[in-house]
């Protein structure tokens, strides 16, 4: 038995603790860090290129973010709130890069963010959405068109055979595309350069235990030689993705109790032809079906991972009993706990008409998928799309008291009350806003050393509207924004 004490812990080797690791160890360079990961590789779950759309959910063009109210109205808020978000990550990336610890072209690309939708109805609905979110600075460089030869320019496969077709489309032209997996081993890779970070994979939590004095007992055991260790941590971070709730249920802390996940998988069809790729460059977002979970909504994304071009068509949704796409068919029925089994079953009992859509998308064929694809991109050709496997998300089921289970969709991040421990729960937006996530959980978990002037000021280094609300400040706003157009190359 080898024994360690470190200053944290980070469990899971994707964008999340990785985003964690680089900004503790910029406010304080001194923390030992350890990270370790199931994994015989880094970012090999949610945070790889092909296991998410990498779209940097920023609410241009993700109509699920604004719901339509009972008047006919349109909700901004979520919105706003995603795309202020998405601006903290900007903010951050391109201080990585300012500092050369990234290059942006690694990373990230400028891809026009559009929405798209046809028929009077959902034209009036993107109408109102536009009108709405148009008049916020956050989203005042939108553009709007029912015109279908400025449609043709914008995204000229999705408009072909569509001239006698009522549609209309909004785009953002600093939009992006994120190939988080190269984000996360770029910053791995940083990381391992300062001195007071490890990083072990192949590594399997089985027990984890805090003691008197306020330390976290972590029993690991090494998958290929089976050998185990105990890491002895004064914080403790679960971001294992969808392996973050077992992690949290092992934990036992009050805080846990009361919490479940639904697991929902998805494909993609995927195209490498470069002859189609050439003629689309943009994420065009539509509507989602009735019923389908908000992370469903159909969209035809340029991809750019590891360097290399792609069309990305889905997700079509599915359901399994895994909680990782690497994991055990036996994770949902582990998850069910004397503490949560009321707030599954309630969640359970209201979701039956999601169920049932997860297995009709399960059991669709080839040819049904080519259709739904063909509504978006009417001239597509089965032979240059192929299928693959999506990453596994697991929605989170909260207690309720009055309603005993509710089923949500986003993220939520769970702490132990002395700041200790803390873990990230959910899916959707995710990693596009891991930075205002990571914040949160500094904020909460080293609170004591966020008060201080030194930290402040070196959040704001960081991030440099730490502490401040773009959503109220245009001002700002328009300052951190010309900043990371430029240094990330996102503006044409």
């Amino acid at each position: 038995m080898l024994n360690q004490q470190v200053d944290v812990l980070l469990v899971g080797a994707g964008v999340m603790s990785a985003t964690l690791a680089a900004m503790l160890k910029e406010l304080d360079p001194g923390l030992s860090i350890h990270m370790i990961e199931r994994l015989p590789n880094v970012a090999g779950e949610s945070s790889d290129g092909w296991n998410n759309a990498g779209t940097g959910h920023a609410g241009y063009c993700e109509l699920n973010y604004t719901p339509q109210n009972s008047d006919g109205s349109v909700a901004t808020n979520r919105a706003l709130q995603i795309n202020a978000a998405f601006e903290e990550s900007l903010q951050f990336w391109s201080y990585l890069v300012e500092q050369n610890i990234l290059k942006a072209k690694d990373f990230i690309n400028p891809t026009p963010h559009l929405s798209f939708v046809w028929g009077e109805e959902n034209v009036a609905f993107l109408k109102r959405r536009f009108e709405s979110l148009s008049q916020h600075p956050l989203f005042q460089d939108m553009e709007y068109s029912e015109d279908v030869s400025k449609l043709k320019q914008w995204m000229p496969l999705i408009m072909e055979g569509r001239d006698n077709q009522v549609v209309a489309a909004t785009r953002v032209d600093y939009g992006t595309d994120v190939d988080f997996g190269a984000l996360t081993r770029g910053l791995i890779l940083h990381l391992q350069k300062q001195g007071g970070f490890e990083l072990q994979l192949n590594q399997n939590v089985r027990r984890l235990k805090q003691d008197k004095r306020g330390i976290w007992n972590v029993n690991i055991q090494d998958r290929t030689t089976k050998k185990s260790h105990t890491i002895h941590a004064k914080f403790v971070f679960l971001g294992a993705g969808g392996g973050a709730l077992p992690l949290l249920q092992k934990s036992r802390i009050p805080e846990s109790k009361g919490y479940g996940g639904f697991p929902v998988s998805g494909l993609w069809l995927v195209c490498k032809n470069p002859e189609i790729i050439r003629e689309h460059n943009a994420k065009v977002y539509g509507k989602a079906a009735i019923g389908a979970p908000p992370m469903s909504v159909p969209h035809l994304d340029t991809r750019i991972i590891d360097g290399e071009p792609a069309l990305l068509f889905g997700p079509y949704a599915g359901f399994t009993t895994k909680f990782l796409k690497k994991g055990s068919f036996l994770d949902l029925a582990k998850s069910f706990k004397v503490n949560n089994l009321k707030s599954m079953m309630f969640a359970s009992l209201r979701n039956m008409g999601l169920t049932r859509y997860l297995i009709s998308e399960v059991v669709q064929s080839q040819e049904s998928r080519m259709k739904s694809l063909q509504q978006y991109f009417p001239n597509a050709k089965p032979e240059d799309w192929h299928l693959a496997t999506a990453g596994q998300r697991v929605q989170i089921i909260k207690n309720c008291h009055k309603k005993g289970g509710k089923l949500e969709f986003g993220t939520e991040i769970v702490t132990a009350k002395d700041g200790s421990i803390a873990s990230l729960l959910g899916a959707s937006p995710g990693a596009s806003t891991s930075v205002q996530a990571m914040t949160d959980v500094i904020k909460r978990c080293f609170s004591d050393r966020i008060q201080t002037q030194e930290w402040k000021v070196k959040m704001r280094t960081l991030v440099p509207s730490y502490g401040q609300s773009l959503i109220n400040d245009a001002e700002l706003l328009k300052e951190v924004r010309a900043r990371t157009l430029s240094t990330l190359e996102l503006k044409k």
